[in-house]
């Protein structure tokens, strides 16, 4: 192990850990809300902090808008052995939006309350950014260099799917990524207590695929008092209410499969890989069981509703949407039961598409990730498991780029984490970023 990568110092770590508060404070009192209809304020004020932050020490990163108020930084640190292929490590600026009567704290002040940092964007995904940003100037004031070539990226608009951000960079600043195979980002390395010995780190290995869908229906219209055979309407909202109570069936990928499996051993339940009934293992898992239950099936949800403009007149057309996610491998017979549970007087169409996207566990770079979070955590055990959302990983994949969620975080057993992603009260305990920038500096120095 190279001087890089050995312990380099309390007084080291320490500073780069107090760096990140610091800057992950500053970064919540940015709002970079993004409600997905360009009316935000922009990640324009939080990316020229980012770049402003790295100039200071001496780094020179690119700052690109992809549209008014919409920016990206990206920087790329010289490794020791540029030969071996460069490593993405990116996060978003952007957040979505928080309504401050249902926090207990202004959602954009950056409070320090109860052993954590409280604000929108907290855990999803300002902590992870603010990390980055610590460990980037750390090095550049240290000397330390990474063994292969680091990709740090902050973009834009990954709450609202991502065209102002990776996708943009992907489709016109691609040579910012040249010689990088793997990336990692959000929604992976945070812990599950199994006991006060043992941890599982669960390490996003896996994406659903995205299907959103406009769903129409057209009818006669006419005048509310009379009878009407053909309602737009009542065909719509009886498509609607079959795929909401659809029963989607349990379906293990090798993903599910395989965290399924671990899980078990450590928490010492039994399961069956052949008949696959997950029960005993979920409820091991607490508050997180919903988190994991969704990535076990596909899912399609009605989310939106449209139709009419007046009470005493029956419509002629009649709109819903659904947010579809297929699992891995699995999108054709997604559409087939979709299509068929929609019935054929629906009209379907494409609001956005998203691939399904999957990434070997055996890698060198799981491995290391391993021994980082080891060296931190002794009782330390990764597993793969498979998001039921997406991430910037996707865009990437269109590089040629493979992608996993890890952001590590040592958690207080009693936090109910998964229900933190766009909910109220987001936060991040300091402890957890202590941990995170730990693990982060040996992964990325040493790798």
């Amino acid at each position: 192990m190279g001087q890089d990568t050995a312990d380099r110092g309390i007084a080291v770590r320490e500073a780069a850990t107090e760096d990140t508060v610091a800057l992950l404070t500053d970064l919540l009192r940015i709002d970079t809300s993004n409600p997905g209809d360009g009316g935000g304020p922009g990640e324009r004020e939080a990316a020229e902090y980012v770049a402003g932050k790295l100039d200071e020490a001496g780094l020179a990163p690119a700052y690109l808008e992809s549209a008014p108020r919409r920016g990206n930084v990206v920087l790329r640190i010289p490794g020791r052995e540029p030969a071996l292929p460069a490593l993405l490590v990116h996060g978003h600026l952007d957040v979505v939006p928080a309504d401050p009567s249902e926090w207990s704290v202004p959602p954009f002040a950056g409070e320090h309350r109860d052993g954590a940092v409280w604000g929108r964007g907290a855990i999803d995904m300002k902590d992870m950014d603010a990390m980055m940003l610590a460990l980037a100037r750390s090095w550049a004031r240290t000397g330390s260099r990474p063994r292969r070539d680091l990709v740090f990226a902050w973009m834009a608009d990954e709450e609202a799917g991502s065209a102002l951000g990776s996708r943009h960079l992907v489709r016109h600043h691609r040579e910012l990524f040249d010689g990088c195979a793997e990336a990692i980002s959000e929604v992976g390395g945070f812990s599950v207590e199994v006991s006060a010995e043992r941890r599982l780190y669960l390490v996003e290995t896996a994406q659903k695929g995205l299907h959103w869908l406009r769903l129409t229906v057209e009818g006669q219209a006419g005048h509310g008092s009379m009878l009407h055979t053909d309602s737009a309407v009542a065909e719509l909202a009886a498509a609607v209410a079959r795929i909401a109570a659809h029963r989607w069936p349990l379906v293990l990928t090798p993903t599910t499969r395989a965290f399924l499996t671990e899980a078990a051993d450590a928490f010492g339940v039994p399961f069956d890989a052949d008949s696959g009934d997950p029960a005993q293992v979920l409820e091991c898992l607490g508050p997180l069981a919903r988190f994991i239950g969704a990535s076990l099936h596909h899912t399609a949800n009605p989310t939106r509703l449209t139709a009419g403009y007046k009470t005493n007149v029956v419509p002629g057309t009649a709109t819903a949407e659904v947010d579809g996610r297929f699992l891995p491998g699995l999108e054709d017979e997604f559409e087939r039961t979709l299509k068929e549970l929609a019935g054929p007087r629906v009209r379907m169409e494409t609001i956005e598409r998203d691939v399904a996207v999957s990434a070997p566990f055996t890698a060198p770079l799981v491995s290391a990730m391993s021994r980082a979070l080891r060296a931190e955590d002794e009782g330390a055990r990764t597993v793969p498991y498979c998001l039921s959302a997406g991430t910037d990983n996707k865009a990437f994949a269109a590089l040629g780029i493979t992608g996993y969620g890890f952001v590590p975080r040592r958690l207080p057993p009693d936090l109910d984490f998964s229900a933190l992603f766009h909910g109220v009260d987001e936060r991040v305990p300091l402890s957890a970023l202590e941990f995170g920038v730990n693990v982060l500096d040996r992964l990325l120095l040493g790798y």
